[in-house]
């Protein structure tokens, strides 16, 4: 999750938002003649660029310092639009001022995707004959775009394959990380099909305070955390922007296609970049569009221009390609599909910043069974009530309690998942006993993680890392 604040950013008066845009770029600059910390200019950075997209929405016109507006347009583009009571998601920031978090139903029709429903639940379940992930049946993916496609490809005996990525900000990832990898394990085994994985170094050394070889080996030790989740080595292939756009002719070739078909205006309407943004930012999401297309891979594809994309991520990722699906027909190639997930909130409820820098933020992969013990009893939000008296008499209150939102994602069980959503919404069940079936839930999980990547070595990584042949025949 991103930055949750300024919940009152939204104005719906034009001036308004400029005035506000106004003060935060002065802000911006006092923290940094102030020689502020990096990770409080960096928040100062992240509302500003906030504020100007949200400010371009309501006029149709890019912010100007001196220059309020006159007259302006609402526009529709490619971003969500956000008024005072709505979401604001794009792939850096995530602003909502409920405690349930985001409107994922708003959210659909704000970004023109289609709402996993029942009928195409049951349709992944015909075609493949495996019962469908959990994470499906509880909503946790809940979006999607072309799925029916990707199984008319399946049940003509037609490829596809899987892309997926991690931003390597840290050494160690959270449990938020795992989701997508969860899933995208999944469908590789029910469809057994190609997976590579992009592991976007070269855009976090962009954004943050990183030198490119900090990015780099991030970018491995997360590998490793990958590669722990139990993916088939033969069938996937994990890379590093900074190592693979310099060895595959066929990569760089579509992210120059890409980049040739998408204007600095279109990629200023759709994630908010400025004329003082770095030219390798403006250029990034190219880089991340290029492994939609299978040409990109021609180890894996050989010369197959036409194996069609399904793309596991969590909704904050769709602006990306939904310009990659924009672009893909002008240069001759299949839209990639994409399946979204909801985000994993924080520890301190789905409004606030789950962040590598907070530790109390999250659970970590590299946290003892003692440490998710004590940030669980002690950091993780309740639905319940102030007194135990009240709680036996009202209930508590699933829908914002973070103990029972960890369990939707974390306890495969849903007979026992349903059972605890009635106890404790009906009072039988108090919050230090939610806590306590979260915590023996995680501990074993994290436990057993930890213990299969201790068994993954330099090599096990050099391995999935090196462009080669997959166990597929294309």
């Amino acid at each position: 999750m991103a930055d949750i604040q300024n919940g009152d950013s939204c104005s719906s008066s034009p001036l308004e938002l400029f005035e506000r845009v106004t003060a935060q770029g002065e802000k911006v600059r006092s923290l940094k003649a102030g020689k502020a910390s990096t990770d409080e200019i960096d928040a100062a950075v992240k509302l500003l660029l906030s504020l100007k997209v949200t400010y371009k929405t309501a006029t149709g016109q890019d912010y100007k310092a001196g220059s309020p507006p006159v007259d302006f347009s609402p526009v529709s583009n490619n971003g969500p639009t956000t008024t005072q009571d709505e979401d604001f998601v794009d792939p850096w920031t995530v602003q909502t001022a409920s405690a349930k978090g985001v409107d994922y139903d708003k959210l659909i029709v704000r970004f023109g995707s289609s709402k996993i429903d029942k009928e195409l639940i049951n349709r992944i379940e015909r075609v493949t004959g495996k019962t469908p992930h959990h994470f499906l049946r509880r909503g946790i993916f809940f979006s999607h775009r072309d799925m029916n496609q990707i199984l008319d490809a399946y049940e003509n005996k037609k490829h596809f394959y899987l892309y997926t990525g991690r931003g390597p900000s840290s050494e160690a990832m959270h449990l938020g990380h795992l989701i997508p990898f969860i899933f995208t394990k999944w469908l590789q085994e029910i469809f057994n099909v190609p997976l590579v994985i992009q592991l976007t170094d070269d855009e976090k050394y962009l954004w943050k305070d990183l030198t490119i070889e900090k990015a780099y080996d991030y970018a491995i030790e997360n590998a490793k955390d990958i590669i722990a989740c139990g993916f088939d080595i033969n069938k996937t292939f994990i890379f590093s922007d900074l190592d693979y756009l310099g060895m595959s002719s066929g990569y760089y070739k579509n992210v120059v296609k890409v980049q040739k078909h998408v204007t600095f205006n279109q990629v200023k309407g759709i994630f908010g970049f400025t004329d003082s943004d770095c030219i390798g930012k403006i250029s990034f999401p190219a880089i991340q569009a290029a492994p939609s297309f299978s040409s990109s891979f021609p180890q894996i594809f050989k010369d197959k221009k036409d194996i069609q994309c399904l793309i596991p991520c969590a909704i904050d990722q769709d602006p990306y390609f939904r310009m990659t699906r924009d672009v893909a027909p002008r240069i001759g190639y299949l839209k990639p599909a994409l399946l979204h997930s909801v985000f994993f909130p924080a520890l301190q409820g789905a409004q606030t910043k789950m962040s590598a820098s907070d530790p109390n933020s999250s659970i970590f992969l590299t946290d003892t069974p003692k440490q998710i013990k004590t940030k669980i009893n002690k950091h993780a939000f309740s639905g319940g009530k102030d007194t135990i008296e009240e709680h036996r008499k009202y209930g508590g209150n699933c829908e914002v309690d973070v103990s029972y939102m960890y369990l939707t994602f974390f306890l495969e069980d849903d007979d026992k998942l349903e059972q605890m959503k009635q106890a404790y919404s009906s009072g039988a069940l108090l919050t230090g006993e939610l806590k306590k079936v979260l915590i023996e839930t995680l501990q074993p999980l994290i436990a057993a993680h930890q213990q299969r990547r201790k068994q993954i070595t330099d090599e096990m990584v050099k391995q999935f890392m090196t462009p080669r042949k997959l166990a597929f025949d294309f």
